[in-house]
């Protein structure tokens, strides 16, 4: 399954917003260096769609804050 997910780092709280089927708005508690909020959106996903980490891969916008996410479940 793809996502659209718009994500805002270094937030307060990690949130994660379900805006209709396909698109999600994720705030992530990280900054955006060194890949650390890609990290932190991949355990909040993880979490979501109660799948392993190693089944979410950001296949678009890996440097965007737009980003399409490939979910295997």
């Amino acid at each position: 399954m793809l996502i659209n997910v718009h994500v805002t780092a270094n937030a307060k709280e990690a949130s994660l917003t379900k805006l209709d089927e396909n698109n999600f708005d994720a705030r992530v508690d990280k900054r955006a260096e060194g890949g650390e909020a890609n990290r932190r959106l991949i355990e909040i996903l993880s979490r979501h769609f109660e799948v392993p980490k190693s089944k979410i891969r950001i296949t678009k916008g890996i440097k965007a804050r737009d980003k399409v996410v490939e979910v295997i479940v």
